[in-house]
C-alpha cells in the first residue's frame, strides 16, 4: 500500500480529541497507538485490543509520525 493511501486512514475531527489526528474517524488517537508501540506493545496485541483496527492503521500511524511529526 502506498504512503498516500495509508495516510488517508489518518483523519481529523474537531469534535473528537480536539482535532488531534485519529484513525479512520474513530475515537482512537494516533498518539495512543504510537504510545502503545513505544511502551513495547506489538501490533498483534494492539489489534487484539481493538478488533476494528487493521494492520494498515498501525502502519499509517508510524508513517504519520515519520512524515508529520519532526
Amino acid at each position: 500500500m502506498n504512503e498516500t493511501i495509508l495516510l488517508k486512514r489518518i483523519t481529523f475531527n474537531p469534535k473528537i480529541f480536539g482535532g488531534k489526528p485519529i484513525i479512520r474517524g474513530r475515537r482512537l488517537a494516533v498518539e495512543h497507538i504510537l504510545g502503545m508501540l513505544a511502551a513495547g506493545d506489538n501490533a498483534e496485541a494492539i489489534l487484539a485490543g481493538y478488533p476494528w483496527l487493521e494492520p494498515e492503521d498501525i502502519q499509517a500511524c508510524i508513517l504519520y509520525q515519520k512524515i508529520c511529526q519532526p
